[in-house]
């Protein structure tokens, strides 16, 4: 049997099918677009939709696992509610959905609180799945790399309390090895609940000063404005998107985004190497720009 992965041509799905593949998977790639992304050989594209039951029931009929992403979109929650139920009437038990770290505490963001209740019904129907919380993506600092480089300004107002980044690569490293475990199982084994977040903590200054040292030149923090923040994604951004955005860096600022005790040692342990570290990222970040 296979593998879906939803959300296969995003960031962290079409790293997921790599890392599958690789470990040589039967790997089904569900797209909405055919052909919109290179997969490695032998990756089975499967053309569908999350809003459309009938691709989405076919696509879940010759799979023994899934790997649920959905990306943030006003129907986000009904996305992954049918999905999981489709996937239960298919009979598949071995699951990994992607959350987000504190979403059971991060109440008035909107795409926070959705993954929360996608982690109610797993929880309430004993689902035997692996709920992966990831912090801030490092990956993230693409979309402002430009006026971080430009104009010397830390723009993301992630404020003083501290945030866990992790490098998506990462996140999807975790993701391969607990999707092949529960695919290997002869019985699938109980609910797992994993907070995915990098061996530092960071905030708006520390951040700053990463990006001084790379550039070999002064960075500094823009800081704590959620409301200019706002209007600065709302010129690339839906506006509903934006102000989900806004709430969540206030709650950023407000509790962090720390994992639970031990949770970095764990993730390493897992994997069997050292996380990635966000100076290095923003080398990397800054060498290829």
């Amino acid at each position: 049997m296979s593998i879906l992965v939803t959300g296969a041509t995003g960031t962290i799905g079409s790293l997921v099918v790599q890392g599958l593949a690789a470990a040589g998977a039967q790997v089904h790639a569900f797209v909405r677009t055919p052909g919109k992304k290179s997969f490695p050989a032998g990756v089975k594209e499967v053309v569908g939709d999350l809003t459309d039951v009938a691709s989405l029931r076919a696509a879940l009929s010759s799979v023994r696992t899934l790997f649920l992403l959905n990306a943030v979109t006003p129907d986000e929650v009904t996305q992954a509610l049918v999905a999981l139920n489709l996937a239960r009437e298919a009979g598949i038990e071995r699951i990994v959905y992607l959350s987000v770290i504190h979403a059971d505490t991060f109440t008035n963001v909107p795409h926070f609180t959705g993954k929360h209740t996608v982690e109610r019904m797993i929880e309430s129907l004993d689902i035997a799945a692996t709920i992966l919380r990831p912090a801030y993506f490092m990956q993230n600092e693409f979309m402002v790399q430009q006026v971080i480089q430009g104009y010397g300004v830390y723009p993301m107002p992630i404020g003083s309390t501290g945030v866990a980044m992790i490098d998506a690569r990462d996140i999807a490293d975790i993701a391969v090895a607990e999707l092949l475990r529960r695919d290997r199982e002869t019985v699938p084994s109980p609910r797992v609940t994993l907070d995915l977040v990098g061996p530092e903590q960071w905030t708006g200054e520390s951040a700053a000063k990463v990006w001084s040292a790379a550039l070999g030149r002064e960075v500094a923090y823009g800081g704590d404005d959620v409301a200019a923040f706002e209007g600065q994604m709302a010129s690339m951004a839906p506006s509903w998107l934006a102000y989900d955005m806004r709430l969540m860096m206030a709650g950023i600022q407000k509790f962090g985004m720390h994992g639970a005790e031990g949770a970095a040692d764990g993730l390493q342990a897992l994997l069997g190497r050292p996380l990635r570290k966000y100076a290095d990222f923003v080398t990397e970040a800054v060498a290829a720009s």
